[in-house]
Protein backbone atom coordinates (compact mmCIF):
# COMPACT_ATOMS: atom_id res chain seq x y z
CA UNK A 1 0.00 0.00 0.00
CA UNK A 2 2.83 2.38 0.86
CA UNK A 3 4.35 1.97 -2.62
CA UNK A 4 1.26 3.62 -4.11
CA UNK A 5 1.75 6.78 -2.10
CA UNK A 6 3.77 9.81 -2.99
CA UNK A 7 7.21 9.33 -1.56
CA UNK A 8 7.36 13.02 -0.62
CA UNK A 9 4.74 12.29 2.06
CA UNK A 10 6.82 9.42 3.38
CA UNK A 11 9.93 11.57 3.42
CA UNK A 12 8.08 14.19 5.45
CA UNK A 13 6.80 11.46 7.77
CA UNK A 14 10.26 9.98 8.44
CA UNK A 15 11.81 13.42 8.91
CA UNK A 16 9.15 14.45 11.43
CA UNK A 17 9.54 11.14 13.26
CA UNK A 18 13.26 11.85 13.65
CA UNK A 19 13.12 15.54 14.53
CA UNK A 20 9.90 15.40 16.61
CA UNK A 21 9.29 18.99 15.54
CA UNK A 22 7.21 20.43 12.71
CA UNK A 23 9.48 23.47 12.67
CA UNK A 24 12.69 21.43 12.47
CA UNK A 25 11.23 19.10 9.84
CA UNK A 26 10.13 22.03 7.72
CA UNK A 27 13.60 23.60 7.93
CA UNK A 28 15.33 20.36 6.97
CA UNK A 29 12.97 19.71 4.06
CA UNK A 30 13.00 23.36 2.94
CA UNK A 31 9.22 23.55 3.25
CA UNK A 32 6.81 25.86 5.01
CA UNK A 33 5.67 24.50 8.36
CA UNK A 34 2.08 24.58 7.13
CA UNK A 35 3.08 22.34 4.21
CA UNK A 36 4.53 19.76 6.59
CA UNK A 37 1.30 19.84 8.59
CA UNK A 38 -0.83 19.37 5.47
CA UNK A 39 1.33 16.48 4.22
CA UNK A 40 1.18 14.64 7.53
CA UNK A 41 -2.59 15.07 7.69
CA UNK A 42 -2.89 13.78 4.13
CA UNK A 43 -0.82 10.71 4.98
CA UNK A 44 -2.82 10.05 8.15
CA UNK A 45 -6.06 10.34 6.19
CA UNK A 46 -4.87 7.94 3.51
CA UNK A 47 -3.66 5.40 6.07
CA UNK A 48 -6.67 5.84 8.31
CA UNK A 49 -4.64 6.22 11.48
CA UNK A 50 -2.99 8.92 13.58
CA UNK A 51 0.79 8.92 13.14
CA UNK A 52 1.72 11.64 15.63
CA UNK A 53 0.45 13.07 18.87
CA UNK A 54 0.67 16.86 18.72
CA UNK A 55 2.12 17.89 22.07
CA UNK A 56 3.24 21.31 23.38
CA UNK A 57 6.86 20.17 23.25
CA UNK A 58 6.65 18.66 19.78
CA UNK A 59 5.30 15.82 17.67
CA UNK A 60 5.53 12.38 19.27
CA UNK A 61 5.16 9.38 16.99
CA UNK A 62 2.34 7.00 17.91
CA UNK A 63 2.58 3.21 18.12
CA UNK A 64 0.92 2.99 14.71
CA UNK A 65 3.52 5.42 13.38
CA UNK A 66 6.37 3.33 14.79
CA UNK A 67 5.00 0.23 13.08
CA UNK A 68 4.97 2.04 9.75
CA UNK A 69 8.31 3.80 10.10
CA UNK A 70 10.52 0.90 8.97
CA UNK A 71 8.24 0.28 5.98
CA UNK A 72 8.34 3.94 4.98
CA UNK A 73 12.13 4.00 5.22
CA UNK A 74 12.25 0.86 3.08
CA UNK A 75 10.17 2.56 0.37
CA UNK A 76 12.46 5.60 0.39
CA UNK A 77 15.48 3.31 0.21
CA UNK A 78 13.94 1.54 -2.79
CA UNK A 79 13.31 4.89 -4.44
CA UNK A 80 16.99 5.80 -4.01
CA UNK A 81 18.02 2.50 -5.60
CA UNK A 82 15.67 3.11 -8.50
CA UNK A 83 17.03 6.59 -9.14
CA UNK A 84 20.60 5.33 -8.96
CA UNK A 85 19.85 2.52 -11.41
CA UNK A 86 18.50 5.08 -13.88
CA UNK A 87 21.81 6.95 -13.83
CA UNK A 88 24.11 3.97 -13.35
CA UNK A 89 26.12 4.73 -16.47
CA UNK A 90 27.19 8.15 -15.23
CA UNK A 91 29.77 9.07 -12.57
CA UNK A 92 28.77 8.92 -8.87
CA UNK A 93 26.79 11.97 -7.82
CA UNK A 94 24.66 13.09 -4.92
CA UNK A 95 24.80 14.22 -1.31
CA UNK A 96 26.46 12.10 1.35
CA UNK A 97 26.18 12.96 5.05
CA UNK A 98 29.16 11.76 7.08
CA UNK A 99 29.09 11.74 10.87
CA UNK A 100 32.40 11.89 12.77
CA UNK A 101 33.95 13.20 15.93
CA UNK A 102 35.66 16.56 16.20
CA UNK A 103 39.12 15.07 15.63
CA UNK A 104 38.28 13.58 12.27
CA UNK A 105 36.04 16.44 11.14
CA UNK A 106 38.79 18.99 11.68
CA UNK A 107 41.97 17.08 10.95
CA UNK A 108 41.16 14.36 8.44
CA UNK A 109 37.92 14.84 6.53
CA UNK A 110 38.68 18.21 4.89
CA UNK A 111 41.41 16.48 2.89
CA UNK A 112 38.97 13.75 1.87
CA UNK A 113 36.47 16.34 0.65
CA UNK A 114 39.17 18.18 -1.31
CA UNK A 115 40.22 14.93 -3.00
CA UNK A 116 36.61 14.06 -3.85
CA UNK A 117 36.11 17.42 -5.55
CA UNK A 118 38.92 16.48 -7.92
CA UNK A 119 37.96 12.86 -8.52
CA UNK A 120 34.14 12.98 -8.16
CA UNK A 121 32.92 16.57 -8.55
CA UNK A 122 29.29 15.43 -8.55
CA UNK A 123 29.55 14.11 -4.98
CA UNK A 124 28.67 16.57 -2.20
CA UNK A 125 29.76 15.77 1.35
CA UNK A 126 28.13 17.23 4.46
CA UNK A 127 29.98 16.76 7.75
CA UNK A 128 28.06 16.24 10.98
CA UNK A 129 30.23 16.49 14.12
CA UNK A 130 28.85 13.77 16.41
CA UNK A 131 29.97 11.38 19.11
CA UNK A 132 29.50 7.63 18.92
CA UNK A 133 25.98 7.51 20.40
CA UNK A 134 24.70 10.29 18.14
CA UNK A 135 26.41 8.72 15.13
CA UNK A 136 24.70 5.37 15.69
CA UNK A 137 21.34 7.08 16.16
CA UNK A 138 21.93 9.09 12.98
CA UNK A 139 22.62 5.92 11.02
CA UNK A 140 19.48 4.30 12.38
CA UNK A 141 17.25 7.23 11.50
CA UNK A 142 18.82 7.80 8.09
CA UNK A 143 20.12 11.27 8.96
CA UNK A 144 23.65 9.96 8.35
CA UNK A 145 24.78 7.83 5.42
CA UNK A 146 28.05 6.70 6.98
CA UNK A 147 29.96 7.49 10.16
CA UNK A 148 33.50 7.31 11.48
CA UNK A 149 34.01 6.29 15.10
CA UNK A 150 37.13 6.60 17.24
CA UNK A 151 36.54 3.54 19.38
CA UNK A 152 38.43 0.42 20.40
CA UNK A 153 35.35 -1.56 19.43
CA UNK A 154 31.70 -0.92 18.68
CA UNK A 155 29.08 -3.66 18.58
CA UNK A 156 25.52 -2.89 17.45
CA UNK A 157 23.28 -5.56 15.85
CA UNK A 158 22.02 -3.23 13.11
CA UNK A 159 25.28 -1.36 12.41
CA UNK A 160 28.07 -2.76 10.23
CA UNK A 161 31.53 -1.83 11.53
CA UNK A 162 34.79 -1.96 9.57
CA UNK A 163 38.21 -0.82 10.87
CA UNK A 164 39.87 1.47 8.30
CA UNK A 165 42.81 3.08 10.13
CA UNK A 166 44.42 3.89 13.47
CA UNK A 167 44.78 7.39 14.83
CA UNK A 168 48.09 7.90 16.71
CA UNK A 169 47.90 9.64 20.08
CA UNK A 170 50.50 11.81 21.80
CA UNK A 171 50.99 13.15 25.31
CA UNK A 172 51.51 16.89 24.94
CA UNK A 173 52.79 19.55 27.30
CA UNK A 174 53.83 23.19 27.10
CA UNK A 175 57.49 23.80 26.20
CA UNK A 176 59.68 23.76 29.29
CA UNK A 177 57.44 21.40 31.27
CA UNK A 178 59.54 19.27 33.69
CA UNK A 179 58.38 16.02 32.05
CA UNK A 180 59.20 17.18 28.51
CA UNK A 181 62.57 16.55 26.93
CA UNK A 182 63.71 13.97 29.48
CA UNK A 183 65.62 10.88 28.46
CA UNK A 184 63.67 8.69 30.85
CA UNK A 185 59.98 8.27 29.92
CA UNK A 186 57.47 9.56 32.44
CA UNK A 187 55.79 6.84 34.53
CA UNK A 188 52.10 6.56 35.34
CA UNK A 189 53.00 7.47 38.93
CA UNK A 190 54.54 10.76 37.73
CA UNK A 191 51.70 11.51 35.34
CA UNK A 192 49.13 10.85 38.08
CA UNK A 193 50.47 13.90 39.94
CA UNK A 194 49.87 16.24 36.98
CA UNK A 195 46.95 18.38 35.76
CA UNK A 196 45.24 17.07 32.62
CA UNK A 197 42.84 18.72 30.22
CA UNK A 198 40.95 16.09 28.23
CA UNK A 199 37.99 15.61 25.92
CA UNK A 200 34.47 15.05 27.24
CA UNK A 201 33.19 11.81 28.75
CA UNK A 202 32.51 9.21 26.07
CA UNK A 203 35.73 9.99 24.20
CA UNK A 204 37.37 6.55 24.14
CA UNK A 205 41.00 7.61 24.45
CA UNK A 206 40.28 10.26 27.13
CA UNK A 207 38.28 7.75 29.16
CA UNK A 208 41.14 5.25 28.81
CA UNK A 209 43.73 7.80 29.97
CA UNK A 210 41.66 8.74 33.02
CA UNK A 211 41.24 5.08 33.91
CA UNK A 212 45.02 4.60 33.83
CA UNK A 213 45.70 7.72 35.91
CA UNK A 214 43.10 6.97 38.58
CA UNK A 215 44.34 3.38 38.89
CA UNK A 216 47.61 4.66 40.37
CA UNK A 217 47.55 4.26 44.18
CA UNK A 218 47.31 7.66 45.82
CA UNK A 219 46.70 9.42 42.47
CA UNK A 220 46.41 13.18 42.82
CA UNK A 221 45.47 13.93 39.23
CA UNK A 222 43.57 17.14 38.55
CA UNK A 223 41.20 16.59 35.64
CA UNK A 224 39.20 19.02 33.55
CA UNK A 225 37.02 17.76 30.70
CA UNK A 226 35.94 19.85 27.74
CA UNK A 227 33.45 19.33 24.92
CA UNK A 228 36.06 20.69 22.53
CA UNK A 229 39.53 19.42 21.68
CA UNK A 230 40.50 23.00 20.87
CA UNK A 231 39.76 24.04 24.47
CA UNK A 232 41.94 21.27 25.89
CA UNK A 233 44.75 22.08 23.46
CA UNK A 234 44.55 25.80 24.29
CA UNK A 235 44.87 25.11 28.02
CA UNK A 236 48.01 23.07 27.44
CA UNK A 237 49.45 25.74 25.13
CA UNK A 238 48.83 28.29 27.90
CA UNK A 239 51.01 26.23 30.24
CA UNK A 240 48.24 24.96 32.49
CA UNK A 241 48.85 21.21 32.21
CA UNK A 242 49.05 18.18 29.93
CA UNK A 243 46.70 16.38 27.55
CA UNK A 244 46.43 13.23 25.46
CA UNK A 245 45.32 14.14 21.93
CA UNK A 246 45.39 12.69 18.42
CA UNK A 247 48.64 13.64 16.74
CA UNK A 248 46.76 15.06 13.76
CA UNK A 249 45.11 17.71 15.97
CA UNK A 250 48.40 19.03 17.38
CA UNK A 251 50.76 18.59 14.43
CA UNK A 252 50.88 22.32 13.65
CA UNK A 253 51.38 23.32 17.29
CA UNK A 254 54.19 20.78 17.67
CA UNK A 255 55.85 21.97 14.46
CA UNK A 256 55.66 25.59 15.56
CA UNK A 257 57.03 24.84 19.02
CA UNK A 258 53.87 25.88 20.88
CA UNK A 259 53.54 22.36 22.25
CA UNK A 260 55.96 19.54 22.90
CA UNK A 261 55.56 15.81 23.38
CA UNK A 262 56.13 13.88 26.59
CA UNK A 263 57.71 10.45 26.39
CA UNK A 264 55.77 8.18 28.67
CA UNK A 265 54.11 4.78 29.01
CA UNK A 266 53.05 2.90 25.91
CA UNK A 267 49.92 4.60 24.56
CA UNK A 268 48.19 2.62 21.81
CA UNK A 269 46.65 4.29 18.78
CA UNK A 270 42.84 4.46 18.70
CA UNK A 271 41.10 2.59 15.84
CA UNK A 272 39.08 4.51 13.26
CA UNK A 273 35.92 2.51 12.52
CA UNK A 274 33.71 2.97 9.46
CA UNK A 275 30.05 2.46 10.38
CA UNK A 276 26.93 2.09 8.24
CA UNK A 277 23.42 0.72 8.71
CA UNK A 278 23.24 -2.94 7.72
CA UNK A 279 19.82 -2.67 6.09
CA UNK A 280 20.31 0.56 4.22
CA UNK A 281 21.53 0.72 0.68
CA UNK A 282 24.92 2.34 0.09
CA UNK A 283 24.66 4.70 -2.87
CA UNK A 284 27.43 5.01 -5.50
CA UNK A 285 28.18 8.46 -4.09
CA UNK A 286 28.58 7.03 -0.58
CA UNK A 287 30.81 4.26 -1.94
CA UNK A 288 33.00 6.88 -3.58
CA UNK A 289 33.33 8.65 -0.23
CA UNK A 290 34.21 5.38 1.53
CA UNK A 291 36.86 4.55 -1.08
CA UNK A 292 38.43 7.98 -0.68
CA UNK A 293 38.35 7.69 3.10
CA UNK A 294 40.26 4.42 2.99
CA UNK A 295 42.83 5.86 0.59
CA UNK A 296 43.22 9.10 2.46
CA UNK A 297 44.13 7.88 5.93
CA UNK A 298 47.91 7.64 6.01
CA UNK A 299 49.88 4.80 7.50
CA UNK A 300 51.76 6.48 10.29
CA UNK A 301 54.63 5.28 12.41
CA UNK A 302 54.16 5.52 16.16
CA UNK A 303 55.25 8.68 17.93
CA UNK A 304 57.37 8.45 21.11
CA UNK A 305 55.37 6.93 23.90
CA UNK A 306 52.76 5.53 21.49
CA UNK A 307 52.09 2.23 19.82
CA UNK A 308 50.40 1.17 16.59
CA UNK A 309 48.27 -1.37 18.43
CA UNK A 310 44.77 -0.87 19.81
CA UNK A 311 43.75 0.46 23.17
CA UNK A 312 43.32 -2.45 25.59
Amino acid sequence: MLMCMETRLLRTFTTLARTESFTAAAAELHLAQSTVTVQIRSLEKELGTRLFDRMPRGALITEAGRRLLDEAEGVLDAESRLRAAATAQGPPAGRVVVGAGETLCSARLPGVIAALRRTHPGVEVDLAPVGTAAAVEGLRTGRLDIALLLEQQAVFPDIAIEPVAREPLVLVAPPGHPLAGREAPATWEELARETFFVHEQGCSYSDWLIQQLLAVPGARTRLTRFGSIEAARSCVTAGLGLSLLPRATVADALGEGRLTTVAGPLIPAVPVLLARHRRRWVSPAARAVVDELVRHFPTESPAPGTDAGDLP
